[in-house]
Order: structure tokens, then C-alpha cells, then sequence
């Protein structure tokens, strides 16, 4: 059994020696690991620091470089260097727990062709579950339904079918350089199943200039792969999904539409409720999301 660790980078040289420790303690376990690293077009020692890695000759390294696209075409193109049975996305900021991989050995049999991925939990550097447990151990569900029928909360790590895995990219919108892994796992959703594991296999924190502190400036740059998203989900089948979760679905897809600017948004909305819905939201959620970002926008002046 082979595992594929890909970790997109950019400036966060100092960070990676975390995860690389946790890789050697992990070295002796029952699976063979390879760890492809993309520097996102890094100006810092980020080269330097892996190419000392790669010389110490303790674990499989490759290193590639591309002029800064974003964490997601980092992901799209190392996804095509993969060699594992297994494929796992680790940030630079993350690592792995002390027996990660013998705990992902010990439920990969449950990788049929018909599931996509094994979701384990992600811990925080204090111990603390990032979001909440799954319904019960190797529950078999999808993420879609995880998230908006079951409510399940927080981060959680995916452990992918490679096979599956690579039939798959992240969708990109314009010149855009992110988008939530969810539109690509909702995707994936739609053929396949997942399986869930109550035991963490990464730990994590975040850094100041990452994803989630900076969410609403990711928002603002990165608005049509987001309105598409939610767009998707208005087209799937609804049912079982909580009226919370349904009203956090029409309001991202009105917030959305308006950072993108998409005027015929609630003529493209599909399902006469939906559309209705929509309708009537419509100008409180527009006049909303204005103030709020534009509230973000006087910050970012100070």
C-alpha cells in the first residue's frame, strides 16, 4: 500500500520542517509514503529547505515549482504526479499524528470501487476536534449529506481512492485561484460514497495570512467559482436538507451573485421554491453583503 501526501506551498518554508518530522516518525510504518510538494511560486527558502530534505534520503520527496496560481491548480497538477494507491491532501501548516498512516492502513480495505474516500477527523494543536464527531464509526455517507443533512461540522481530512481521486480536478472559474474543495467533492458525491472514521490523522492550526482568517478577501477575489458552487447546489435534490442549511444556501447564493455580478442570478436559480425564494431574500441579502464588505473594504484602508 502506497500513499501520496501532496502539500501546495507558498512562503511557508518555516512551516513545512513540522510536517516533514511528522513523516520521518511516521516512516516506520506498514505503508510506503511518497510526499509531492508544489512551491505556488514561493520568494522565500521554501526551495532551499526541501531541497535539504530531499538530500537527507529518508523518505520519497518531489519537489516541483510554478509561477503563483493558487492552492487549487497547485493540487490539480500535483494530483497527476501521484503514484500512490491513496491520495491525501496535507496543508503546509498541518502534520500527521503519531500512527497516522497505520490508522489509515487499518480501514483502507473499505475503499471499494463504489467510495471515493475515508474522512478521518483533524485536531487541533490543543487536542480539540475541529468540528464534531461523524454520526457513529464507519458511517457511510456523502459529503454533501455530511454537512447539510446530518450535521456534521468542521474540518475533516480525506483519505482519497486514488483511482477515483484522479478522475477529478478542481473547478477554476476565470482567472480565479480558489474555490472550497466542496464543489469537487459534491462531484464526486454524485458517483461514489465516503466512509467515516471518529480518529484524527491531522493536526492542524491557522496562520494569519491562510484561507480561514482571511475569508472574506478570499470571497471578494475569488466570487464565480463560489456563486457556481452554490448555484450547483440549488440544482441538486434538496430533500432532508434542514431549513438553517437551506437558508444558508440562498443566502451565499445571493451573496455571491452579487460579488460576481451575475444579473440574471435569480432567473438562473432552479426549482420554482428555490427561485421564490431567492426572490424574496433577494434585496435584504443584497443590501447586506454591500454594507458588509464594504465595511471589510474601510478596514483593509486603516
Amino acid at each position: 500500500m502506497k500513499i501520496s501526501i501532496l502539500t501546495a506551498t507558498y512562503n511557508r518554508g518555516e512551516n513545512l520542517n513540522k510536517l516533514y518530522t511528522s513523516l520521518l516518525v511516521n516512516n516506520n510504518s506498514n505503508v510506503d509514503i511518497e510526499w509531492l510538494v508544489m512551491d505556488d511560486g514561493s520568494t522565500d527558502k521554501t526551495r532551499y529547505i526541501i531541497t535539504n530534505f530531499i538530500k537527507q534520503n529518508i523518505i520519497d520527496i518531489k519537489y516541483y515549482y510554478q509561477e503563483n496560481q493558487g492552492k487549487m491548480a497547485a493540487i490539480n497538477n500535483l494530483v497527476e504526479y501521484a503514484t500512490g494507491d491513496l491520495i491525501v491532501d496535507c496543508d503546509s501548516d498541518d502534520y500527521f499524528t503519531v500512527g497516522a498512516f497505520d490508522t489509515i492502513l487499518k480501514y483502507a480495505d473499505k475503499l471499494t470501487n463504489e467510495i471515493y474516500a475515508l474522512a478521518f477527523l483533524r485536531y487541533d494543536e490543543n487536542g480539540n476536534n475541529m468540528g464534531n464527531k461523524f454520526p457513529e464509526n464507519l458511517h457511510r455517507s456523502d459529503m454533501f449529506s455530511l454537512y447539510f443533512r446530518e450535521n456534521v461540522t468542521g474540518e475533516k481530512v480525506l483519505v482519497f481512492n486514488s483511482n477515483i481521486r484522479k478522475k477529478y480536478m478542481h473547478k477554476l472559474e476565470a482567472d480565479e485561484k480558489f474555490v472550497t474543495e466542496a464543489r469537487m467533492y459534491h462531484q464526486m458525491d454524485l458517483e461514489y460514497d465516503i466512509i467515516c472514521i471518529n480518529e484524527p490523522i491531522i493536526i492542524g492550526g491557522y496562520q494569519d495570512d491562510g484561507y480561514t482568517k482571511n475569508i472574506s478577501k478570499i470571497f471578494k477575489e475569488n466570487p464565480l467559482g463560489y456563486y457556481e458552487y452554490f448555484k450547483e447546489i440549488l440544482e441538486m435534490d434538496l430533500s432532508g436538507v434542514t431549513l438553517k442549511k437551506r437558508l444558508y444556501i440562498y443566502k451565499h447564493y445571493i451573496l455571491f451573485s452579487i460579488l460576481a455580478e451575475r444579473e440574471s442570478a435569480i432567473r438562473n436559480v432552479t426549482g420554482v421554491i428555490n427561485k421564490i425564494i431567492v426572490a424574496i431574500m433577494w434585496i435584504p441579502g443584497a443590501i447586506k453583503t454591500r454594507i458588509m464588505f464594504k465595511s471589510s473594504k474601510d478596514k483593509n484602508k486603516i
